[in-house]
């Protein structure tokens, strides 16, 4: 580990984004004798692919995240910024800030991640929040608590059903784990706890505009992945695109559906890199880069993760999951350190599909590794065992393992707490 910190004239790298791929490439640097920047709009790297669980009260937020500055706090070399970068003067060679503040670079990585596209109906956030941060997760999860405490003291039936109407808009991998979740919450661990409601009389709705669930994985498992929802209760409707969302309901198609609570699984943007850098996007707004993981004509900028639009070898998109993410922290990583030695670029980058991995409520699951396919129990432990394997630290795995397990044997959730807005009593403290 860099005890010494390197001299200032030494090479400064910048990297904005502390996700998989820029935590990755911060990793893989270690030793190469550069000045490390790393700037962040929170104080904290977050396990994505868990922050349903946070949602949906299996997990707590301290399980899935820990702070930037803890993981680097052994590394001279690597100094972390709180800020929100507003913008990048490539030709100053600066990233500016939302405060006013620039940073100086001499390399750039760029790996901004992705947020919630509505596609155009950016009004609808406030009722439908997305998942992407421990924000969003609590945000859903107080809702979800909310809705079952407030049915219980609803006497017209009307209101009461709404209140216990459950909508997930999107079928891919969020979509369908938040609803599996959902339906099992209500129909196995909270029915015993309520009195003038029986929460196994809850709806979820699973709405997807396309022709399946898990559109990206084999039909045989998009099959039985649907049916699996369907045994928990799930009830899921394709075809139809949601056509408004409001606080009293969603309209699908023509349809009206009361309900109360709304969870955005449907689509996903990502960050301003590509107009940053007035460089091309794909219809998702992920920047363009060459084999290198390059912007365009701009060879000490890289962009990388859900920012950047790559393509695998038989021309489709690499897909926005972590194991790709890492792949090209890694590969901008071996870049630098041939540029920096004066060695000649290793080759393109090359993404490996390590698999795709979805679970349906407990027990269930889907793994599709192109020469294997997998479903149910099997399928389930793979799924857990993949993941609790990418969570940071010894502390982390035995923790989530731990909740795991209790979830299993006892039936309930550990972190089924009301802790977010504002409190019943407000405090008049002066």
């Amino acid at each position: 580990m860099a005890k010494i910190p390197p001299p200032p004239e030494a090479h400064h790298l910048v990297v904005v984004g502390a996700g998989f791929a820029g935590l990755q490439l911060v990793r893989d640097l270690q030793g190469a004798g550069l000045r490390i920047t790393l700037i962040d709009q929170r104080n904290h790297h977050l396990f994505q692919p868990l922050l349903y669980q946070v949602a949906t009260t299996i997990l707590a937020t301290s399980e899935i995240a820990w702070p930037i500055r803890r993981l680097f706090r052994e590394r001279a070399d690597v100094t972390t910024l709180l800020g929100q970068v507003s913008g990048v003067d490539p030709q100053a060679k600066r990233v500016l800030l939302d405060d006013g503040g620039t940073v100086a670079y001499d390399t750039l990585v760029l790996a901004t991640g992705a947020r919630h596209s509505y596609f155009g109906r950016d009004d609808w956030e406030g009722v439908a929040p997305g998942l992407k941060t421990l924000e969003d997760a609590t945000t859903i999860r107080r809702r979800l608590l909310l809705a079952f405490e407030q049915a219980e003291r609803e006497t017209d039936p009307i209101a009461r059903q709404a209140l216990l109407t459950f909508a997930v808009i999107g079928a891919g991998p969020t979509g369908v784990e938040l609803a599996g979740i959902i339906a099992e919450l209500a129909q196995k661990i909270l029915w015993r706890e309520f009195r003038n409601i029986d929460t196994r009389e809850a709806r979820v709705l699973l709405i997807e505009a396309g022709a399946r669930v898990l559109a990206a994985f084999p039909e045989s498992l998009s099959d039985y992945a649907q049916g699996a929802l369907e045994k928990l209760g799930v009830k899921v409707l394709f075809g139809r695109p949601v056509s408004d969302i409001r606080a009293d309901g969603v309209t699908i198609g023509t349809e009206f559906v009361g309900c109360r609570t709304v969870v955005w699984a449907a689509g996903v943007a990502a960050s301003p890199a590509a107009a940053w850098l007035g460089i091309a996007a794909d219809r998702a707004g992920r920047a363009n880069v060459d084999a290198n993981l390059n912007a365009p004509g701009r060879p000490e900028i890289f962009v990388i993760g859900d920012t950047a639009a790559v393509a695998t070898s038989d021309g489709k998109p690499v897909p926005g999951i972590a194991p790709a993410a890492k792949q090209q922290g890694a590969h901008v990583a071996k870049v630098i350190r041939a540029r920096l030695a004066g060695k000649p670029a290793p080759a393109p980058f090359r993404y490996r599909h390590q698999g795709n991995l979805a679970t349906i409520g407990k027990s269930a699951a889907v793994a599709d590794f192109g020469w294997l396919r997998l479903r149910g129990a099997i399928a389930w432990w793979i799924w857990g065992i993949a993941h609790i394997f990418f969570l940071i630290g010894a502390r982390s795995r035995v923790a989530v393992a731990w909740s795991w397990f209790w979830t299993f044997i006892s039936g309930q959730h550990s972190a089924r707490l009301i802790t977010q807005g504002r409190s019943r009593v407000p405090d008049r403290t002066p």
